[in-house]
């Protein structure tokens, strides 16, 4: 799932500790962090405590499919928080143990079975030195999981069965010493400037020893000359100098030796598999300092035993455990630790250093400093975690297990099976806001309703609800599968079992729907697998089995489709694949072997990839989901990831290739929404009941809630609302060629919907007082949406023809027309991440006016990584804030109050964490958090009336104006006065817990006491900056400022010189010659430009990978584009640091860069500046596509940071370029201001406006004269008949440019004033001429004609311009030429034409001369022109203070023929006659 997608996961774990079988063990060196991984795949994060080594799980990291073999640190820095991971199915990650993000993830060929880190010589961080099913050793880099070269053997290559790393003390280079399993010893030495070129790297010497398969080879770290080689039945000291034995340990009796290491050089500790720490004295020939080394055995001196670590009740164990010895340091102490951890999932630790000095009359033993595990965590849990059903249970007896669940979106039903056989249906939101949140809910009985479906003998296996997977199935349909080999079918809405197929002999294993291009038999079938191995297709519509394919020898694990030749495709667990006509059941062939992997592989290339396509069914897991989403969550589920790396790909490919939609604004968007809310069943081992995971999309949730609440307005009130946009089509109507009747057509239509927005509101309501037009057009829209939806509920009905038989099981809340639950989606959700605690009188009014409802626990979230890795939290993680919640002061209202004190504690932590403690999390959850509650915020502020409680809700669902014809005018007008005033208090709810979370919220946090407040991260919203959903975007804005400009100038000053040297470098030439664009690095940005990842450092590390650098570039580029843009004053150079200066009144205008840099030579801003242009300029191509967020980041920044980066820009270049992006506005603008996403084209389009607008009000005259130059190139270029690509721009983007300059006139009346002629050129180049001949200027292109010192005269079809510099221009539409006369020493102040176009009067008041102009042509207008004084007065000097106002310093008007009036701005009126 792409980083930008803004997902909250939030776990209900339930009373059951998940089964944590653990395989591999890892302590920090700190003793902060202890990580165990286990068979089934995840890994648990411990938090411990240094001092006493007490532990409490606080993390689970869900990603590995399989055990998980290997960890190791990825830092030598002491505090650096990553760890990798590696599985036997030979993936390996990189994790940040903070959050609990996957930094990166690659899956190898090879697999390994131990990995050592180390620091080389030469080298600036730790390698990873691997070894495992494979003939190499291979050294990686720990963070982007390259393989950065390999060691080879000549010497009989083998698999290298153990190996150690080491720095002889008097050398320079690193020495690796291995053993493969064989029993060859082989050295390798490395100087560490070793790379793939330098390959291949052979072993320096090797030697054959006597043993076989050793388990682990350590060399002795005080002398390095011995070595202790383990094998399973004896473990071995040999002399590092020429390998011969020295000694040797047999094994216990009834046990194997799995690992060793010295603890001094004379005495060794070895474990064995039964979890058991052996410690032995070594005889004196094997000690190298002793007289005796190396010298012959002596008979009684031989290894002696003098301790033994091991656990008090000596239970068995089910299988070896994970043990590891590790050395750590904490406040300058070394502490030896033995670590161990069982299939029980039980962590124990030795401290060895108690062991280590032998007695050597006895043996002592013993036993472990610290004990715990998941299960003792859980147990000490008061009250226990909360689950999803919890109402369900009965105090004294024991719980219900959950075992399978399904989650219907449509009907926000939650489907779950249970231990006993029963299956619960349940409201979804309900049954959370129960579980999680207080309210009046907390005291009703039996509430929410649940219906009981009751058909299965034992365990329900398997859920499936085939018509999420595709439309053809009926929605009434519910399948079930459990341990009694039943399949049973059910009807949804009546809760009757409509059949059950009994054709399995072993309990169901999955149900999976068949791909849709199957023949329309199978087409109505759903596929059950079972544990009898056997297969088959059990037609729903039919009501019996088609095909039973039962002859498998071995477990089922893929299950692949080739529709077209009716094959069903069935791999089994040892290879063999067997092939299925479906129709028939007839057994078609087995294959075996390779010819058995090609025929898998080729059912893989015919996948039909739209969307309902049939994915490859890989081990348990049911795939092709309809929606994407989905489609990742079970994948997730069955830890699936290439399931989820596919269906996120395919969903993301659906959401780049939705193409504009041409149906206009409300046309639904052709791709699958991601829904609100999924619900996750999860569980860690199968054996283990379910926790659920709820996923809040709040993409998917803040297009639901608008789309909501724009289907119910009609297209009156949307125009009202401005969500049309109308005006827009003016300026694009201008520029097309006006035949008459489309003239007509459009100025009606503007005629209908001429003012804006905020106007038109007001009319409406003031003509529509009683709102009976709308009511009337609203009735006639939604008349047709009510028969509709009767019909369909209608045709639920007939379904359910038992109706009326069973009243008792069919409850009212289960009919399909439930109030929509978007609106309860987003309660909970805003509820959950809401700061409570911090504005007492905030959270009144989010009780009293919005209807949130505090939690009740501390609330378990979770972060969903790249790769689809994700990370929740455990509650047990409460019981490390005890100490925190004991010192917080006590609520007297609820010490007094009859509560348990196991409740009264939670309700304060519960607290105390949404005050506190949710934010000293991790940085990502902070930024996850506050984004999602801002960007939900603004979007119910947005929306009318949007409050969460029940009866504000109902009146705004009753007040959507319906076809009621109301009876008394009073009361409704009273009633309408009302809900304004209530909407006004909710709108401005919103806007402030708005504000809280996204200004205030720091400091309050750090006002309650946290010391560890966690920022938002500055990268991480950086990336968001053009998110493809608005609200998130406005969201991630308004947050990126307020941290920025929370860290003042020096913050700003360290963070722009921590991401200087990310930006990438482009020089002059380079950018902006569009051949060289080709060369240079355009390949920059990675394909994924949306999948980000982000750490939890605060130091910048070196980037490790190539795509790592390309993630940092991208973000440097922005995040450097937004500092200098908003606070480019602030960021001077050092030489003028002294002298800050002082900001000028203007401080857009001040904003003197020189600085915003390194070294003045390497100006900073002119880097930024460079690529930014880069940005916008850059051809389209795979790596970085026409419209990417990125894209659309760096137009947005070049807008707003204009003043900034214009000095670096070539202006004309960029207009160009931002023209040529919105130039299809007309078609994408009506559904721009639309809430809901636009599509990528639309959005660039969008912002490409918007930063056009901005740079034209920012520098009004580089505008006009850039655009008045370009305008005159283009017409040079089409005279020559070659129109060069500005030209296209231009031609294109002509109304973009006549809606800037409008605006501008609007907003910067005096500066345009100064460059009318050229203004004057760009309208006449944009405007198509022909709709001067039958029209006015003034109709035309009205905002030009407030200035006096313009007019136009139809009749000779001539406009005339008075300049600024005294000069007149005369443009002669007809012949399309300009000519321009010197007429005054100053300004002209106004010009104007006579009636009949003859004359031509012209005033300045430098001069203070009004002069008559006659144009003399030759006959027809044939020959040249002659334009000539013919008249000039001398008029009355101005009284100073008049001039104030140049714009309305004076007017010209024609009385007559000849005689025309001049009117001061003081009311003198003056006539002149010719």
């Amino acid at each position: 799932m792409p980083g930008t997608n803004l997902i909250v996961p939030v776990v209900l774990w339930g009373k059951h500790a998940p089964t944590h079988c653990i395989s591999s063990v890892y302590l920090s060196r700190d003793q902060k962090t202890l990580v165990t991984g286990c068979y089934d795949g995840q890994i648990c994060i411990w938090q411990s405590d240094p001092e006493t080594l007490k532990m409490t799980p606080r993390c689970l990291l869900v990603g590995h499919t399989a055990p998980v073999t290997c960890l190791s640190r990825a830092s030598i820095i002491q505090d650096n928080n990553f760890i990798v991971s590696s599985s036997e199915a030979g993936e390996m990650c990189t994790w940040d143990l903070v959050d609990g993000k996957c930094r990166e993830s690659v899956k190898l060929t090879q697999v390994h079975t131990n990995i050592q880190a180390y620091h080389m010589c030469n080298s600036e961080d730790l390698r990873l030195f691997c070894n495992g099913y494979y003939a190499e050793i291979l050294i990686m880099d720990p963070f982007s999981l390259e393989i950065l070269f390999s060691l080879s053997s000549k010497m009989n290559p083998d698999w290298i069965s153990a190996l150690h790393v080491l720095r002889p003390s008097s050398r320079k280079d690193d020495v690796v010493l291995a053993i493969s399993i064989t029993g060859t010893v082989k050295v390798w030495s490395l100087l560490g400037h070793e790379n793939k070129q330098s390959e291949p790297i052979y072993e320096n010497e090797s030697k054959q020893i006597r043993c076989l398969n050793a388990l682990s080879l350590n060399c002795c770290a005080y002398n390095q000359r011995t070595v202790l080689i383990v094998c399973a039945k004896y473990c071995q000291i040999y002399d590092a100098g020429d390998f011969s034995v020295l000694c040797s340990i047999q094994a216990p009796s009834g046990e194997r030796w799995m690992s060793g290491d010295f603890l001094a050089p004379d005495r060794v500790l070895v474990w064995s598999t039964e979890g058991k720490g052996y410690l032995y004295k070594l005889p004196a020939n094997s000690v190298p300092d002793h007289k005796g080394f190396h010298g012959p055995t002596v008979a009684h001196d031989s290894p002696v035993l003098f301790g033994i670590l091991s656990h008090t009740d000596n239970e068995l164990l089910s299988c070896p455990p994970a043990m590891r010895f590790v050395i750590t340091s904490s406040g300058g102490r070394q502490r030896r630790l033995l670590l161990r951890g069982d299939s029980a999932g039980v962590v124990s630790i030795w401290n060895v250093d108690d062991a280590a000095t032998p007695d050597l009359n006895k043996v002592n033993t013993y036993a472990p400093l610290v004990l715990t595990s998941m299960e003792i965590a859980w147990s000490d849990m008061n009250p226990s975690p909360v689950g999803i059903l919890d109402q369900l249970h009965v105090p004294d007896e024991s719980e219900i297990k959950l075992t399978a669940s399904i989650y219907l979106m449509a009907l926000n039903r939650l489907v779950v099976g249970r231990e006993d056989g029963s299956i619960v249906i349940v409201n979804a939101t309900h049954t959370v806001q129960l579980q999680l949140l207080h309210g009046r809910h907390q005291q009703l009985d039996d509430w929410p309703p649940h219906q009981l479906l009751l058909g299965h003998n034992g365990r329900v296996n398997c859920l499936l609800y085939p018509h999420h997977v595709h439309q053809r199935y009926d929605r009434a349909h519910l399948v079930s599968g459990g341990i009694d080999f039943a399949v049973c079918l059910w009807d949804l809405f009546s809760g009757s079992l409509l059949h059950r197929f009994c054709v399995h002999a072993g309990e169901i294993a999955q149900l999976i729907v068949p791909p849709h291009n199957c023949s329309p038999r199978i087409q109505k079938c759903i596929c059950s697998v079972a544990s009898d191995h056997s297969v088959t297709l059990l037609s729903l519509a039919e009501r019996k089995c088609v095909t039973l394919a039962s002859r498998h020898l071995f477990p089922v694990v893929t299950i692949k489709w080739r529709p077209a030749d009716d094959f069903m495709v069935v791999g089994c667990s040892d290879g063999t694949v067997y092939v299925w006509q479906m129709e028939t059941g007839h057994l078609d062939r087995v294959l075996h072997g390779m010819i058995a992997e090609e025929v898998l592989a080729a059912c893989d290339e015919t996948l039909s990839d739209d969307l309902g396509g049939s994915m490859s069914s890989g081990s348990g897991d049911l795939q092709g989901l309809a929606n994407p989403a989905v489609h990742f969550f079970r994948g997730l589920r069955h830890r699936n990831l290439t399931a989820m790396r596919a269906a996120t790909q395919r969903g993301l490919a659906a959401l780049q290739h939705a193409g504009p939609a041409a149906a206009g604004p409300l046309a639904a968007p052709a791709r699958p929404r991601p829904a609100p809310l999924t619900v996750q069943p999860f569980r860690s081992n199968p054996k283990d009941p379910e926790s659920h995971i709820l996923f809040f999309d709040i993409e998917g949730l803040i297009v639901e809630l608008l789309s909501e609440e724009y289907s119910a307005m009609s297209p009156a009130s949307l125009e009202a609302a401005g969500l049309i946009s109308s005006e827009y089509m003016k300026a694009a109507a201008l520029t097309q060629s006006a035949s008459p009747d489309a003239t007509k057509r459009i100025s009606d239509f503007f005629g209908r919907v001429k003012d804006k927005a905020g106007d038109m509101e007001r009319i409406l309501k003031e003509k529509d007082k009683h709102g009976i037009l709308a009511k009337m057009k609203e009735g006639a829209e939604t008349v047709q949406t009510k028969l509709q939806a009767k019909a369909e509920q209608l045709k639920n009905h007939l379904d359910n023809k038992d109706d009326g038989t069973t009243p008792k099981k069919r409850p009212k809340e289960m009919c399909l027309s439930d109030a929509p639950h978007t609106m309860e989606i987003a309660q909970i959700l805003v509820s959950l991440l809401h700061a409570w605690g911090l504005d007492p009188d905030l959270d009144r009014v989010c009780e009293s006016k919005l209807g949130l409802l505090r939690p009740m626990v501390p609330v378990c979230f979770g972060v969903v990584s790249r790769h689809g890795h994700m990370a929740v939290q455990l509650p047990t993680r409460l019981i490390s804030w005890t100490e925190a919640c004991a010192a917080a002061p006590d609520d007297p209202l609820l010490v007094t109050s009859d509560l348990p004190p196991e409740l009264l504690t939670q309700e304060k932590l519960t607290r105390l964490f949404s005050s506190k403690l949710h934010w000293e999390l991790s940085t990502t959850l902070t930024t996850n958090h506050l984004l999602s509650i801002v960007a939900l915020a603004n979007t119910l502020m947005s929306m009318s009336n949007a409050s969460f409680l029940p009866e504000s809700e109902m009146a705004r669902r009753l007040h959507r104006p319906s076809t009621r014809s109301s009876s008394s005018w009073a009361a409704e007008e009273e009633r309408e006065e009302q809900l304004a005033a209530q909407q006004a208090h909710i709108k401005q709810g919103w806007s402030l817990l708005a504000t809280l979370h996204c200004v205030l919220l720091p400091d309050k946090v750090v006002a309650t006491g946290a010391k560890n407040f966690k920022r938002p991260q500055v990268e991480m919203l950086a990336r968001r900056w053009q998110h493809h959903c608005l609200e998130v975007r406005e969201a991630a804005q308004a947050l990126l400022l307020a941290e920025l400009a929370r860290l003042g100038p020096k913050g700003r000053k360290a963070l722009v010189d921590n991401w200087a040297q990310y930006l990438p470098l482009y020089t002059h030439t380079e950018s902006i010659n569009p051949h060289a664009a080709q060369k240079e690095p355009a390949e920059k940005l990675a394909k994924t430009v949306d999948e980000f990842d982000e750490e939890e450092e605060e130091i910048v590390r070196k980037p490790s990978s190539l795509a790592e650098l390309k993630r940092k570039q991208t973000t440097a580029v922005v995040l450097l584009g937004v500092i200098g843009a908003e606070f480019g004053q602030d960021i001077t150079s050092e030489g003028a640091a002294g002298n800050k200066r002082r900001k000028d009144v203007d401080s857009r205008k001040s904003s003197v860069v020189e600085g915003f840099t390194l070294s003045s030579s390497n100006n900073l801003a002119r880097l930024t500046a460079l690529a930014l242009t880069h940005l916008l300029q850059a051809p389209a191509c795979p790596r970085l596509p026409a419209h990417t967020p990125l894209r659309r980041a760096a137009v947005d920044l070049l807008g707003r940071g204009f003043t900034v980066w214009e000095p670096y820009l070539d202006v004309s270049h960029v207009l160009l370029g931002l023209l040529e992006m919105c130039s299809d506005a007309d078609k994408l603008v009506p559904s721009m201001t639309y809430g809901l996403p636009l599509t990528a084209q639309a959005d660039s389009c969008r912002t490409a406006r918007h930063a056009l607008t901005l740079i034209a009000t920012a520098r009004p005259a580089a505008f006009i004269t850039t655009m008045a130059r370009e305008v005159a190139r283009c017409a040079a270029a089409a005279q020559s008949g070659q129109p060069s690509p500005a030209y296209h721009a231009l031609q294109k983007g002509r109304a973009e440019v006549l809606r800037g300059i409008e605006l501008l006139i609007e907003k910067m009346h005096s500066e345009v004033a100064e460059l009318l002629v050229e203004v004057m050129d760009i309208i006449l180049h944009c405007v198509d001429q022909s709709h001067l001949k039958s029209k006015g200027l003034n109709e035309v292109f009205p905002a030009i004609c407030r200035y006096n010192q313009v007019s136009h005269c139809p009749a000779t079809r001539r406009i005339a311009v008075g300049s600024h510099t005294g000069q007149l221009a005369l443009y002669e539409l007809r012949a399309g030429r300009c000519q321009s006369l010197a007429a005054h020493s100053g300004p002209v102040t106004a010009c104007a034409f006579s009636p009949d176009g003859r004359y031509l009067v012209s005033y300045a008041t430098t001069d203070n001369r009004l002069s008559f102009w006659q144009s003399t042509s030759g006959m027809f207008g044939l020959g040249a022109a002659q334009t000539r004084c013919v008249k000039c007065y001398s008029t009355a000097p101005m009284a100073d203070v008049a001039r104030l106002n140049p714009a309305r310093l004076a007017r010209l008007v024609w009385t007559n023929s000849r005689t025309v009036t001049l009117m001061l701005a003081d009311g003198s009126e003056t006539r002149f006659n010719v």
